[in-house]
């Protein structure tokens, strides 16, 4: 008789995160259950229509041994309701799948929650790492930090391992944001106004971020039940240098040209791109000494973990 195959359950299965992380898991010997708002025909999938205080998880957990948390609310283009539903999601819909689980006999939880409840920039520090005070900017931010707190409170009366997973902007094929801006921008041969920049900011490649995530699977720590994690590749670079290897890994060549920061900020303020202005000029440099020493590496470097997600797009 066949040894029974451990279940995770993914949530938002069907996104660009949880595109890449599913088969990972599967590939590593999981049998993987996919949480998805519309169904796609896909084995083992179960239809969660909206992540909420009140979500039915009873049948999608049954006999579940590990969560993987991807899905959030990430934009909201109507900002009276945006608060609303990122308390309902990100927050109390994060909180109430964690209760559910550990309910239901989950051994961990994996929560992909963000950078930015550090904030935008770390010009002029250290870099962040996970001893910091948070100071999350944004919705999101708050919204995601609000989460981890709950969690942490949840870690404390529950036998769940919790791990909360901090990345930066994660790239690879389907990303949307400002790495597929960036992309089509150097597909098309754009100037763009970056050269003068001389930042430092870590990135992660998606096939990164699925290997740290099968790491804690595999190897849960035996003495705490919540930890946070920084996780990023190994290489942090300036905003000019990641378009240079961007566009390199495309085979193009990169456009660059220097315009004075303080325009350059003032000029994206005017056109409404705070984000971009935050993501793409600022330094963001990650201290992963705590994610190293889990036994964890980068499976990619940046320069092929560009050309994994370009190659892809391209086939």
């Amino acid at each position: 008789m066949s040894e029974r195959k451990p279940v995770v359950l993914v949530t938002g299965a069907s996104g660009f995160v949880g595109h890449h992380v599913a088969p990972e898991l599967a590939r590593a010997g999981w049998s993987v259950r996919r949480a998805v708002r519309r169904p796609g025909g896909i084995e083992d999938e179960v239809v969660i229509e909206s992540i909420g205080p009140d979500t039915d998880w009873e049948a999608a957990l049954e006999g579940v041994d590990a969560v993987v948390h991807l899905a959030a609310r990430v934009h909201h283009k109507h900002e009276e309701h945006a608060v609303q539903l990122y308390r309902n999601v990100n927050i109390a819909g994060t909180l109430h799948l964690a209760r559910s689980a550990a309910t239901a006999g989950a051994r961990q939880f994996i929560f992909v929650s963000t950078v930015l409840v550090h904030g935008r920039s770390n010009d002029g520090r250290t870099p962040f790492s996970e001893q910091d005070i948070l100071t999350p900017r944004g919705l999101y931010g708050m919204s995601k930090a609000a989460a981890e707190a709950g969690l942490r409170t949840l870690a404390r009366d529950s036998d769940m391992k919790i791990s909360v997973i901090r990345p930066p902007l994660v790239y690879g094929a389907g990303a949307k944001g400002n790495f597929a801006l960036l992309t089509r921008a150097v597909n098309l041969g754009l100037p763009l106004p970056f050269g003068a920049i001389h930042n430092q900011r870590a990135f992660l490649a998606v096939q990164n971020l699925s290997s740290f995530i099968l790491r804690r699977l595999a190897h849960p720590d035996p003495t705490s039940n919540f930890e946070i994690f920084l996780v990023a590749d190994t290489e942090q670079v300036s905003t000019p240098e990641f378009i240079e290897r961007l566009a390199k890994a495309a085979g193009k060549t990169s456009r660059l040209f220097g315009m004075p920061p303080d325009l350059l900020s003032t000029l994206l303020s005017v056109m409404g791109r705070q984000d971009t202005h935050d993501s793409l000029i600022g330094s963001l440099e990650l201290n992963l000494a705590k994610a190293i020493a889990t036994g964890w590496q980068p499976q990619v470097s940046l320069d092929e973990g560009l050309r994994l997600a370009l190659s892809a797009q391209d086939a």
